[in-house]
This record gives C-alpha cells, structure tokens and sequence, in this order.
C-alpha cells in the first residue's frame, strides 16, 4: 500500500513538472523543471528495483546532459520573444502528438485486462540469482554492445564541442576579451606620468 502510494505520488510530480517543461516562457525554468522530471523518474525506477538505471538517469541526464544544457540555454542568449512568435504556427502539430500519445496510453490501459499478460522471459536462461542488475547490464554493455556504447559517447562528445563552438561565437555589440592583447600590455601604454610644476601662492 505504501509503494503505491509513493508510486502515484511521484507520478503527480512527473506528469506536473514535465508539463511545466512544456508549459513555462522561461527556458531556463523548463530546463530545472526537466531536471525534476528526471530525479522522480529515477525515484520511480528505484520502486521497481532498478537502481542502476535509476542512477545512471541522475547521474548522466541530470548530473551531465542537464547541465550542459542549462549552460548552453544560458549562454546562448536565446531571443524570447522570437520563440514565442512562431510558437502558435506548429501548435496544431503539437496538439496532434499530444493526442496520439493519449489515445495510446490510454488504448494501453483499456485493453491491459482484455489480452493476457505477455511473458517476456518465455526461452530465456536463468541468470545467476547471486549476480545484481548492474553487474547484468555491465557484462552486456561492454561485451555486446560495446560499439554502440563507444558511439554514444563520441555523439555526447560532438554535442559538447558544437556548445562550446555556438557560445563563442561573434554577435555584433559583443564584447569579449582579447587575452593575448592585455597580457602584452605595458606600463607605458596605460599609465603616464606627469611632472606639473608647483604654483606658488601670494
């Protein structure tokens, strides 16, 4: 009873703050509302004991893509009232997706006690009870699918590089620092001194 109701519980904040992704004008505020949706997803994932993948959605979703994220939204210097100007143009495709992901979830829900249950562990082994999620998933992830895996990585890094590359980029009334400029400044290009002769008072 108690894990039910952590259950629906944490699936009210989800449903609320991944509508205030959507729903929020600042995109700063979307971007920590994301970050919410992820922590309560990884809660969610905790209660049916899958803790590595609950962790590795805080760690690299939260702890990584979330933060470059919120940097390059940040830095980017987004022009607001732009995005809101072409926000009612592709709003009807919006409401079409959102339709479609209602009428399959809830066609899921409908049909959930019409049709048996499928089993998905039907000709598969048994796996060693002794061994845990991570170290399953582990064994599989750098065996099998270690190719993909390097990918992935490889994509994230390209995705780091071009965030770096737009935020450096030159706007006009921009104004950045030349650093090899003010290290070969001098003194006699900045400070001058003047000898100014004394008056005499009568």
């Amino acid at each position: 009873m108690f894990v039910q109701l952590l259950f629906y519980t944490f699936s009210l904040v989800l449903l609320a703050t991944a509508a205030g992704v959507i729903l929020l004008r600042n995109p700063v505020h979307s971007a920590l509302c994301l970050v919410l949706t992820f922590f309560t997803s990884a809660a969610i994932w905790l209660l049916i004991e899958a803790e590595f993948l609950a962790i590795v959605l805080v760690l690299v979703y939260v702890g990584a893509v979330m933060v470059l994220f919120l940097f390059v939204v940040m830095m980017l210097d987004i022009d607001i009232e732009e995005l809101r100007a072409g926000f009612t143009r592709y709003a009807w495709i919006g409401g079409i997706t959102a339709l479609v992901l209602v009428l399959e979830i809830v066609g899921v829900v409908a049909t959930r006690g019409l049709s048996p249950t499928i089993e998905l562990k039907a000709g598969i082994p048994p796996s060693d009870p002794t061994l845990s999620n991570t170290a399953e998933l582990g064994a599989v992830l750098y065996t099998k699918y270690v190719y993909p895996f390097e990918l992935a990585a490889m994509l994230l890094l390209v995705a780091i590089i071009a965030a770096i590359v737009l935020t450096m980029r030159h706007r006009q009334g921009l104004k950045v620092q030349d650093v090899a400029k003010q290290v070969a400044t001098r003194r006699e290009d900045r400070v001058r001194v003047l000898k100014v002769e004394a008056e005499r008072r009568e």
